[in-house]
């Protein structure tokens, strides 16, 4: 009798426990945001940490193509000195006496520099004016006079690289490589939260299915106490009902613990506030989709982006090779320039008796011996070359046999889904027939827990299989950039191009 009163009060323990923990899983979606797969790519487009990294690191290169665009610009330059003093003591050679001399200078240099991408020479032309007042010892001569320099430079470099073109376009490949870079980063971004986007909804989809186990496993719990009251059912099955309930029990806390982990990790994606409750809303509708594997492949050589970074490395190592060949190498400048020089007491008569001074410099840098250091160092950056080659058909071969592998595993998912579906049917089918056997007494509640597993791992399954389908579609569409669904290239550059625009 005892025991009896015993087992009733855990019994209505229990079942408060279970009605509590029903109310408060029937009302969990009140107040969350609703999530949608596009909503989400909106969101992270906006706040992903990782997006916003790339989008920066671009803008960064775009400021340095900018800058040196900017610098091959004429340059307007003003050197200022509005104070010299010296008061120097002079060793006259020609009159093997020592001397003073005192003088006070003012002046300044006003430049005009206009570097020729062309040919890496420049163009100057530059004016110096100033002001002078000298007192010497010798015969105590003296001078205050304003003086003038006007003059064309040319500075030309010869026998070697043209280095402003050479760093114009490195800048240039930079910058489109880190354009590459994030339209890869919203490829895999995109594919990134495609997968936690998916596993939110598994784990919803999930924890649906734990309620539902409860469910049935109060159901079951229900009957069995009936008939144990009656007398029409030994108590051991009693306790293997309350081990059946107390597992279902755990099972949502576990699948609601996963969801909440799962929905955080999502949040952090996006850069989201990781406080804000989310409610995934996905329909997935499954058709199959038609893939003609040579199209994807050959579409996929052509547009991978990642091809175009492999070209971008074999064109910055052609200009690597070009500075490691001008190593110690024969080359030369050429300097030219031609002005007026004037100087008078009185600033209006500065050219009255102008002088002209023509200039011709010509330098050569002759390499004798380096101990074969400028050998070593080519052959060093001809084997550098060489392996970015073989990466360079790895990658093409690693993306045909990518694409290769897709496509059949599409294929073979999809006739997964079918029969996923089958197995679904006969294991619903399975457990209401069980079921009806369960109240009559002709199965042990342990039988009944078996065939609950069966149709809970059926169900979890069948939709793990329509999202391993949804995201292998994707993962396709991202690998050969065709979306096959739609029939339609992928061109990851235009959204970049449309938030420049907006920009």
């Amino acid at each position: 009798m005892n025991r009896g009163f015993s087992m009733r009060k855990i019994t209505g323990k229990k079942s408060a426990m279970i009605i509590i923990a029903i109310m408060f899983c029937s009302t969990w979606v009140q107040g969350q945001t609703k999530l949608t797969i596009q909503k989400a790519l909106e969101i992270a487009e906006t706040n992903s940490p990782q997006l916003r990294k790339s989008r920066m690191n671009l803008e960064r290169f775009e400021e340095n193509l900018f800058a040196q665009k900017a610098s091959l610009k004429s340059k307007f330059s003003l050197d200022l000195s509005p104070i010299e003093y010296n008061n120097n003591r002079v060793f006259d050679s020609r009159l093997s006496e020592w001397y003073t001399n005192e003088s006070f200078n003012t002046g300044g240099s006003f430049k005009i520099a206009q570097p020729i991408l062309l040919t890496d020479g420049t163009i100057s032309l530059v004016n110096s004016f100033g002001w002078q007042d000298s007192k010497s010892s010798v015969n105590d001569l003296t001078n205050q006079s304003f003086n003038n320099n006007l003059y064309l430079e040319l500075s030309q470099p010869i026998f070697t690289y043209n280095t402003r073109k050479m760093a114009l376009k490195e800048i240039e490949l930079d910058y489109e490589n880190a354009y590459i870079n994030h339209a890869l980063q919203l490829l895999n971004t995109e594919m990134q939260i495609t997968n936690q986007f998916y596993a939110v909804y598994t784990a919803q989809n999930n924890l649906l299915i734990s309620k539902e186990e409860l469910k049935n496993a109060q159901q079951s719990h229900e009957i069995i106490q009936n008939k144990v009251d009656a007398d029409l059912a030994a108590r051991d099955e009693l306790f293997q009902a309350d081990l059946n309930l107390s597992t279902a029990v755990s099972s949502v806390d576990n699948r609601q613990v996963s969801l909440e982990n799962t929905k955080d990790k999502l949040k952090q994606t996006l850069g989201m506030d990781i406080d804000e409750d989310i409610f995934i809303i996905a329909g997935i509708e499954i058709n199959e989709v038609t893939v003609n594997i040579d199209k994807a492949i050959s579409h996929g050589l052509d547009s991978r982006l990642e091809l175009r970074q492999k070209e971008i490395e074999q064109e910055n190592l052609a200009f690597a090779m070009i500075k490691t060949r001008a190593i110690d190498e024969f080359k030369g400048n050429v300097a030219l320039s031609f002005g007026l020089v004037g100087d008078n007491e009185k600033f209006s008569d500065i050219y009255d008796t102008p002088t002209k001074n023509p200039r011709v410099s010509i330098r050569f840098s002759v390499p004798i011996f380096d101990w074969g250091e400028r050998k070593a160092r080519i052959k060093a950056q001809e084997i550098a070359q060489d392996i970015s080659n073989l990466d360079f058909e790895e990658e093409r071969i690693d993306i045909t046999l990518s694409i290769r592998q897709v496509c059949r595993s599409i294929k073979n998912l999809y006739s997964q889904i079918q029969i996923a579906d089958q197995n679904v049917e006969n294991a619903q089918l399975t457990y209401d027939l069980n079921q009806e056997r369960y109240r009559n007494g002709d199965l042990t509640g342990m039988q009944m827990n078996d065939f609950q597993n069966q149709l809970s791992n059926a169900k979890i399954a069948h939709s793990q299989s329509k999202i391993n389908y949804k995201v292998e579609i994707l993962n396709l569409k991202i690998l050969s950039l065709y979306d096959f669904e739609s029939d339609q290239p992928i061109v990851p550059m235009a959204k970049l191009d449309i938030y420049k625009k907006k920009k």
